[in-house]
């Protein structure tokens, strides 16, 4: 495996690098690609997609192995005491399993591991080498897992609250910072010189879906049921709680951090919305030294406009684009690194295509628990089980100070 993961990586530091031919040839001969070089250049960017799409898929084959293994092992190894059959993880499993087939009651509540912080579970899991192999998968994890494949915000990692019931949250904010200090005169006036604060309410939005399973599915011990309905849950309520918390209005929902951003750049009215290399260096530079330096600074948009991005050179004509070192990893932008997400605007006149700076300083709540239902009788003509899934959340920016700004493209 690992010298297929080796030759994986090799071939996608050779797809970047005929893509770089690709447009070095054009720029030195002074010229736009022809109809078949782009046509070349979309495969290659297709190519670089699903090798990435690879490697996280085996990435996460090799996790699910280990859990198997643990949990044979387990078993295999076990005390016939009844106190210590199996780990918590292995109940935790039991539980669910018992009440996906009816064995337990109708409701399920997913807590979490409260020894160890979401948005730190959630980075250590991007790969194996920053700790995932550490980190044992459940269900509620699983689902974590799948949210965040599913929506950028969540990835790029903001501040997650997790709250045990859903009253309203207010969290202070400052709107202005004191200003400079003066000389004064002997015995002169000192003048005064507040911050001003201001508060952002954090909600409980309600997002829930259903899902419809066959009992022989149910029953069959041979399918990974919890996998499934993890992936399928965890893509539903990603897409509806994800969206929102990018482009979300703030009114009966959550204010996205699109829409909560500040301009920081606006294209040039030669390309149509797209930017070229010297605004993503002054929208980089919009955002000030200390959110900039951050750990969570990075930059976000949809797979479609890197694959503008990747034809841009900065002054020096080096590639402002830079492919992860390794598989899992995040590309960079400018050394700051890139996150997609599908409910970004696409490149257009006056849409803000592109994210970036400190997404620590968007919050996102979360209820504590995810709650599952599951009923018999809703499809009985079918012989389905169907379960319904309910989380309950909200998000805000809480710096408005200009700590994620945005790129316009041009209006006129």
């Amino acid at each position: 495996m690992p010298e297929y993961i080796k030759r994986l990586q090799e071939r996608r530091a050779n797809v970047w690098e005929q893509a770089k031919t690709l447009l070095d040839t054009a720029e030195a001969e002074k010229r736009e690609l022809t109809a078949e070089e782009e046509q070349t250049y979309q495969r290659l960017n297709a190519d670089l997609d699903a090798i990435d799409a690879r490697a996280k898929d085996m990435a996460a084959a090799e996790q699910r192995t280990k859990d198997a293994d643990e949990a044979f092992r387990a078993l295999l190894d076990k005390d016939p005491a009844p106190e210590a059959r199996g780990t918590a993880a292995d109940q935790e499993t039991k539980r669910v399993r018992d009440w996906l087939t009816g064995v337990s009651g109708r409701s399920l509540d997913i807590t979490p591991d409260q020894r160890i912080p979401l948005d730190q579970r959630t980075l250590s899991k991007l790969s194996a080498g920053a700790g995932a192999n550490t980190v044992p998968i459940s269900f509620y994890n699983q689902l974590v897992q799948h949210m965040i494949e599913t929506s950028g915000v969540l990835a790029a990692g903001p501040t997650v609250l997790r709250t045990a019931t859903g009253e309203q949250l207010q969290i202070p904010k400052t709107t202005a910072h004191s200003a400079s200090a003066g000389i004064v005169a002997e015995a002169g006036t000192l003048t005064a010189n507040e911050p001003t604060f201001g508060q952002v309410s954090l909600d409980a939005y309600k997002y829930g879906f259903l899902l419809q399973v066959s009992h022989e599915l149910a029953n069959d011990t041979g399918v990974d049921l919890l996998g499934y309905l993890a992936m399928q849950a965890g893509r539903a309520l990603g897409n509806g709680f994800g969206a929102h918390l990018v482009t979300g209005t703030g009114s009966s929902q959550p204010n996205g951090v699109l829409t909560a951003s500040t301009l920081g750049k606006t294209g040039s009215a030669s390309v149509a919305g797209a930017p070229n290399a010297d605004e993503l260096i002054d929208l980089y530079y919009s955002v000030i030294a200390p959110y900039r330096n951050s750990t969570s600074c990075g930059w976000m948009m949809r797979d479609a406009t890197i694959a503008t991005v990747r034809k841009l050179k900065d002054g020096n004509g080096q590639y402002v684009w830079q492919p992860a070192l390794t598989l899992g990893s995040p590309d960079m932008i400018l050394g700051k690194p890139v996150y997609t997400d599908p409910s970004m605007p696409a490149v257009a006149l006056g849409a803000k295509s592109i994210l970036f700076g400190d997404f620590s300083t968007y919050f996102v709540r979360e209820v504590e628990s995810l709650r599952f239902e599951r009923s018999d009788d809703f499809a009985f003509n079918t012989d389905l089980i169907t379960y319904r899934a309910i989380l309950r959340g909200d998000g805000d920016q809480v710096d408005t100070t200009g700590a994620i700004k945005h790129f316009i493209g041009n209006a006129a």
